[in-house]
């Protein structure tokens, strides 16, 4: 399957007793939905794959499947050790998932061939198609992607490590060497700051944490970005995502607590995250706020197609 605009990737919401919010998790996909996402990645990073157990983790795949309703489709996350890895996969099949996005392993670093066998196991272990994930000790050779991307279920490689020069060298080799629909995505944390880089090598695909808690936001990048809207991007860069990504840097794991925060302000009870990660400060709230403000004011600004004001 080919996916196509912003990827909402859902918080998943804790009760007060520290279980799933079920209800609140279906309404916060039925809003992205609403607002226009591309597809739903459910229980990934953003929504605490890490913090799951497999019984956790296919109820939330399950809800976001109900809520999502066919509209779009909805990946969910597996990773781990090997044998995790595929009850993670086996769960996601159960609850309905159209794919995975397959997580790095467990801690160890290992040989690009260890990723490619890694990689074969899981997709020998399920029917569902997959993502392939860079980052961390996961990091695949050009040759390597070849490989995994020329298994018949792997359908994506997303890249979440950021070396430019690597990934254009696997973009070049997959696309000369793999004969089927294949789709790279941009998956480094707060993905917009980097898009105009990933797109100068041909990646366009980009998941949107920033989409959660502010679609309009995501979206008005996005249609800047399409439109060639080159100082209305520069705006959300420097006035938006530069800022949130300073704040993000500040302590490990604000790539999930300043999203799901941020939803929470947004009205919808998302509770807090789970060990070892921490909610934001109180400080750090309110910077986080005048920053979703700065975004929000660019939001409403209409973008201005390249070239357009030479027409007629």
């Amino acid at each position: 399957m080919q996916l196509d605009g912003v990827l909402f990737f859902p918080v998943t919401p804790f009760d007060a007793e520290g279980g799933i919010a079920e209800r609140v998790l279906a309404e916060h996909v039925r809003r992205g939905v609403r607002a226009g996402a591309g597809g739903v990645f459910a229980a990934c990073g953003t929504g605490e794959f890490h913090a799951l157990e497999p019984g956790e983790f296919e109820r939330a795949v399950a809800v976001a499947v109900e809520a999502t309703a066919g509209r779009v489709p909805v990946f969910a996350g597996a990773g781990g050790p090997l044998p995790s890895a595929r009850r993670f996969a086996e769960a996601a099949r159960r609850a309905g998932a159209d794919g995975l996005l397959l997580l790095p392993p467990y801690l160890v670093a290992g040989p690009p061939g260890g990723l490619v066998r890694y990689v074969t196991e899981v997709a020998g272990a399920t029917d569902l198609p997959l993502i392939v994930y860079q980052r961390n000790n996961a990091v695949f050779t050009p040759d390597a992607a070849v490989e995994v991307a020329r298994l018949p279920s792997v359908c994506g490689f997303k890249d979440g490590l950021g070396d430019i020069d690597l990934m254009q060298r696997i973009v070049l080799a997959v696309r000369e060497s793999v004969d089927k629909p294949f789709q790279f995505f941009n998956g480094l944390p707060t993905a917009e700051l980097t898009v105009p880089a990933y797109r100068g090598i041909g990646i366009d695909l980009y998941s949107s944490a920033v989409f959660c808690f502010a679609p309009e936001i995501s979206l008005g990048f996005y249609h800047a970005v399409r439109a060639g809207d080159a100082e209305l991007v520069r705006r959300y860069l420097v006035e938006f995502y530069r800022p949130l990504v300073e704040l993000r840097d500040r302590v490990p794991g604000y790539a999930v607590a300043l999203v799901k925060a941020a939803v929470r302000a947004g009205g919808l009870d998302v509770g807090g995250v789970r060990p070892p990660l921490l909610d934001p400060t109180p400080e750090h709230l309110a910077e986080l706020a005048r920053i979703v403000a700065a975004g929000r004011a660019l939001a409403g600004a209409r973008p201005v197609a390249a070239g357009a004001e030479l027409a007629g």
